[in-house]
């Protein structure tokens, strides 16, 4: 049986992908204060905000449950794109592995489209998908355009 899976989600923006994409790829130490109902800490265990390989921890919370996890960042600027690669925290609990992706895609109006999929394996058949926390990212997405939008 494949035990691997993965699931995406697009969510249209109206602030610039130039914008969203240095959110996540230089900025991240904002989310917790943009976020706050959802994100509670980002913190730097190995190198700075900026560097990909930087490793960071994020404390979260997703269906009433407070959660962490460590990731690891990649970044591709000409795609405006930032991959996380999962490396420890709850979730790896029930996983072999996590790869979270971010991809800003400007479009002809000025705002864009914000895409994020989720690729892991489970380890075992009754994990359940991780659906919830598509709809986490998305709440992210819209609160961060909300912020990026105030003059």
């Amino acid at each position: 049986m494949d035990l691997t899976e993965k699931i995406e989600k697009e969510v249209q923006i109206k602030a610039s992908a130039d914008q969203f994409f240095k959110i996540f790829s230089t900025q991240a130490h904002h989310i917790p204060n943009i976020c706050s109902e959802h994100i509670h800490e980002i913190a730097v265990h190995e190198g700075d905000w900026e560097t990909p390989g930087s490793i960071k921890k994020w404390n979260y919370t997703i269906d009433g449950k407070t959660m962490s996890v460590k990731e690891s960042v990649e970044i591709d600027e000409a795609n405006k794109k930032v991959i996380f690669n999962i490396l420890e925290g709850d979730l790896m609990e029930h996983h072999k592995s996590l790869k979270s992706t971010v991809e800003a895609i400007a479009k002809d109006d000025g705002g864009a489209l914000v895409k994020w999929s989720l690729e892991y394996e489970k380890m075992h058949a009754d994990v359940p998908s991780l659906h919830s926390y598509l709809d986490l990212l998305e709440k992210m997405t819209k609160d961060i355009d909300n912020h990026l939008l105030k003059p």
